[in-house]
Order: C-alpha cells, then structure tokens, then sequence
C-alpha cells in the first residue's frame, strides 16, 4: 500500500526512510486520518518530512500522485454518518423557482396562519406548501424555502429568510485574547482615549521641578502632580448569531483590541437587537440577563456607546410587538434602542457589511434613520472615522 508513493517521494527529492513510511503505515491502521484526503495529507507530512525546506517538494509529488482521486473506496460507505445522507433530503431550488414563491403577506397573517396550522395538523408532513413540515414551501418548517416563514427544527441557517426560529439557539463568547490583526485597530481605538489629571499627588513634575529649582537660585525644589488616568468609559454592545457567524474573526479583533485599550469598558451581547435584555456569556443568556432599563440607571450619559453589529433582520424585530426571532417581545426592537440613544448621546455603530449593501437592507435603513449619521463600516479606516465621531 502506498510503495509508489513513497518511491515517487524518494525520487522527488524528498529524503524519506523506511522507519518513516512504516510510521505512516501504522498511524493509517489506527484511523489517525480516515475519509479524507487533507486530513491523510497532512499526515503523511507529518510522519515523512524532517525538514521543512522539504516541504514544496513534498506537495510537488503529493498533488501529482492523488491528482484527479474524488472517489471513496466501497468499504468507506458503511461508516458515512446518517446525517449526511439526510442532507441530501433538503430542498433545492434555483432563483427562478425562488421568485414564484410569494410570502403570506406580513406579520400578522403570518402568526396568525401559524396558530391555525398547530391546531390542525395531526401528523408529519414532508414537501407541499400549507403544513409545518420538511422540504417544502410552506413557510413552516425545515430545510424547504419561503421568502419569510418560521424556522422549526432545524440547525443553523440556510437561506437566512426566517422571521422567527422556535429552536433553542446556542452561541459561543467571542475571544478576547486574538492578537493578529488586532494592531491597526488599537491604534485607532486610542484615538478615543481622554487623559486627565486628578486625585493625590504621586508623579514628579519634572519641568515644574526644574522651574522651581532655578527660580529659587538652585536650590531643590520638588513638585508632585496627580498621576495622568484613562477617564473615557466605554459601554461595548457585540450582536451574536445568525449573520454575524460570517463576521466572527473581525469582531474578535475588534472585542480583543477593545479590552486593551480601555480601561473602564462593559461589554454586553445581543442577538439582532437590543430588546429589553441583553447579556455577558452565552452560556447562561437565558439564566443571567441583564435588564436593559438597569443598564441605563447604572451607566450615566458619559459613557461612550459603541454596537457591532450587521443590522440586517427581518423589519418585524424592529417594528413589531413580538417579532424578534427567538422569544415574544413586549415592545418592538426600535422602541429600546430608542431609549439607548436617548439617553446615551455619544453612540455609534460599527458594521462590518459593506456600506453599499446596507442602502438595500429595509432594517438597516430603519436603525440608521434613529441612530443618525453614525454608522460607520467595521474597516481600520471605518474605525477611525467612528472613534473621531464618538470624541464629539
């Protein structure tokens, strides 16, 4: 098994030994790489290149020998995981066939049409476009399409399209300790830094020191000054889930750069929308929120508020007394975000869509006719313009 590989090896340049390809041998016994041919690549590199001046060489005679190898072997097909071949089941359909499919016709109708289907519907359904089901065009269910329905039972997003999704929905924290590309964003995130001098005296003023000292014909005269603080405060709201999984690497960068240069920062998560909570861990988001009307008695107006988030939802979250897509909210979305701004007057909001796409985003025009002006794109130079707009 393999013994063309390894003498193509050897004739690439590759300096392989026996003892080496017999580790190989054994590493593919245990399964260490099963069922892929990038894990096996990987593998295979690990167990016959010493050096890694050796390593072009290696993916020279790699790529020329497994060239054109898509096929798995016939003993493969018994361990291929159930779900896989489930996933076969969804429904796919082109953007024409997309466009001949029409919505119920708004909120309203939509719950309404819903309650309808929960009190009639008596057994599974799979295809067709009334009952809640699989692979269809109603617009309740799973892995099927409509324009706007209700996602129930299944995991992760497909076509984005959902104005509510009854699954337990779960999401990891953001890293706070990524360091590449974290750089440049400090820099601009310092812009918004505020020093200022106060309490006890405790650092040498070294020009008052000298003044003194020489109007008083060289005797020592030692002055102290307050030491110099960070005094800006920053109250961080991070958007998690759904879209934002595209925009995960950039927001680490930006949350990791944040807890560096601030010294009094909060930060806080949110899906979609401030609603009337919002929370630290998402671990415990159902069991530890935080009530966004105790967050405003507690945090005064001086605060700098930065959001991160694309805003890109259904308009019903932000218009609609239960529209949000994972719990019935009491006051429409645009309602608690107007009590943000209102009582915090430095605000802005990075998004790390394109500001071209968000002239097309009925609810990103909605957030930034109540933000204002103060939008700005999740780039270095998007940074910062924000932070040179938070300073105002």
């Amino acid at each position: 098994m393999l013994t063309d590989f390894f003498f193509q090896l050897k004739q690439g340049g590759v300096p392989v030994s026996l003892k080496e390809f017999l580790t190989l041998h054994e590493a593919l016994q245990e399964k260490v790489a099963w069922g892929s041919l990038d894990d096996f690549y990987f593998l295979a590199r690990v167990c016959l290149v010493k050096d890694e001046s050796h390593y072009d060489r290696f993916d020279r005679v790699f790529a020329e020998y497994f060239r054109g190898i898509v096929q798995l072997p016939d003993d493969l097909l018994a361990v291929i995981p159930q779900e896989w071949l489930l996933a076969h089941a969804q429904l796919v359909l082109s953007e024409e066939d997309k466009k001949l499919i029409e919505s119920l016709g708004g909120w309203d109708k939509l719950m309404e049409t819903l309650r309808q289907r929960l009190a009639e519907q008596k057994e599974r359904h799979e295809g067709g476009s009334k009952w809640i089901g699989t692979r269809g065009t109603s617009p309740f269910g799973a892995y099927g399409y409509n324009p706007e329905g209700v996602r129930i039972g299944q995991e992760g997003s497909r076509n984005r399209r959902a104005v509510k999704v009854w699954d337990r929905r779960e999401y990891r924290n953001l890293d706070d300790s990524v360091e590449l590309g974290t750089r440049n964003i400090k820099v601009a995130l310092r812009r918004l830094r505020r020093f200022a001098r106060d309490g006890a005296d405790e650092e040498l003023d070294l020009d008052g020191t000298i003044s003194a000292t020489a109007k008083n014909a060289g005797w020592l005269d030692l002055l102290m000054r307050p030491e110099r603080h960070n005094k800006v405060k920053v109250l961080l709201f991070l958007d998690i889930g759904g879209s934002m999984d595209d925009h995960i690497r950039i927001c680490e960068e930006m949350f990791s750069a944040a807890k560096t240069e601030f010294k009094h920062l909060e930060y806080f998560y949110f899906h979609n929308c401030v609603y009337d909570h919002v929370w630290r861990d998402n671990a415990r988001r159902r069991s530890e929120r935080i009530s966004t009307l105790e967050l405003i008695r507690t945090y005064g107006p001086d605060w700098r508020v930065v959001i991160v988030g694309d805003a890109a939802m259904s308009p019903y979250e932000l218009l609609e007394v239960g529209g949000s897509v994972e719990y019935n909210n009491d006051e429409p979305g645009l309602a608690w975000l107007t009590r943000l701004f209102e009582h915090f007057k430095h605000r802005i909001w990075f998004n790390p869509e394109p500001p071209r796409a968000w002239e097309y985003t009925r609810s990103t025009q909605i957030v930034l006719r109540a933000l204002g002006p103060k939008m700005f794109p999740l780039t270095l130079a998007g940074v910062a313009e924000g932070i040179d707009a938070l300073r105002k």
